[in-house]
């Protein structure tokens, strides 16, 4: 290789590197802009209106966990809301809801009933049931702490003469399970004090809803002996549960939420309790009826087989024994 060729290759080699590094200094040297955050616009704060925490079936009884004040656009507020500072949230508990309201979304005035409004009892009730009374006393209607809203059994207790002398069968029974109650009195919901308070105030009837064949077993029920309600804890039991699912009476919704888990009142699984139960001294089956004693023709009574009575004969007797037979044949006076 000659000298030039040698000089050119050295002459690449160095422009080469110094575009390189003339490249690598303005890479460095500048600096990219800062970024600007753009903070988005402030959305307009509207007025509080109230809406439902959860979702509010058909007939549902609204307390106070069922609804809350919470902050709505302003152009989207309408007037059938309940807009806080207008509504009371106290005065609407109690109410009763006529159309079904998806949770989140804003109660209307037309979608509940309110208490002592017509028709209030008739929006209460599910699709397909009834409402029923039944006569209670304080002793029976757990001293008036059943307010309207909480789920009862209802306890049957009669007595049972049978067709023997000795006293009767005294018995009481769970004949229905898991019913609603709709009113207490005239009363659709709890009556309070001056604070607010839940207060207990006796009454003598209790409304319950029910299906039409449970309605007819309450009618008979009344009947047959003295009516007493059992309150209901709010969570049943997981046993409970299982068979009401393998009966088909619970559902499991879209949203997983079990359907019907609490609301359909139940005439299964009867449970008893008797007198036995309760002490030693009172009787634990029906009193039967004595044996007749058996009727012979002409006053002579028969031979007596194993097992059966003695039969009673009046006078004197003299009983003949036959092997196992005995015959008992009355002394007269002729020859």
């Amino acid at each position: 290789m000659d000298g030039r060729k040698i000089t050119l290759l050295a002459g690449a080699l160095i422009v080469a590197a110094i575009t390189a590094f003339m490249a690598r200094s303005l890479m460095v040297g500048s600096s990219a802009p800062p970024a600007q955050a753009q903070l988005a616009p402030a959305q307009p704060v509207g007025p509080q209106v109230l809406v439902a925490t959860k979702a509010l079936a058909v007939g549902t009884i609204l307390d106070g966990n069922a609804l809350k004040f919470q902050p709505w656009p302003a152009d989207l507020v309408q007037g059938a809301y309940y807009v806080k500072g207008e509504a009371d949230l106290t005065a609407l508990q109690g109410s009763v809801v006529r159309f079904a309201i998806p949770a989140g979304q804003p109660i209307v005035q037309g979608a509940i009933v309110k208490p002592g409004d017509r028709g209030f009892l008739a929006a209460a009730l599910g699709p397909g049931m009834r409402a029923v009374t039944v006569p209670v006393s304080a002793q029976s209607a757990v001293a008036g702490f059943v307010f309207p809203g909480d789920r009862v059994d209802l306890i049957l207790t009669q007595e049972v003469a049978g067709g023997g002398d000795g006293p009767p069968l005294k018995a009481s029974e769970t004949v229905l399970r898991n019913l609603r109650v709709l009113a207490t009195d005239q009363r659709t919901s709890a009556a309070k004090d001056d604070k607010g308070n839940p207060m207990v105030a006796p009454y003598s009837s209790v409304t319950v809803e029910t299906t039409p064949r449970i309605a007819e077993k309450i009618a008979v029920a009344q009947q047959l002996g003295s009516l007493s309600l059992s309150l209901r804890s709010l969570a049943d039991t997981s046993q409970q549960l299982e068979s009401r699912i393998a009966a088909g009476e619970v559902t499991v919704g879209e949203d997983g939420e079990l359907v019907g888990a609490d609301s359909m009142p139940s005439d299964g699984q009867p449970t008893y309790s008797t007198g036995a139960d309760v002490s030693r001294f009172q009787r634990g089956t029906v009193p039967g009826k004595a044996p007749a004693a058996p009727q012979y023709a002409g006053g002579m009574p028969g031979p007596v087989q194993d097992g059966e009575t003695q039969p009673q004969v009046r006078g004197p007797s003299v009983r003949i024994a036959r092997g196992t037979t005995v015959s008992v044949v009355p002394v007269t006076g002729k020859n």
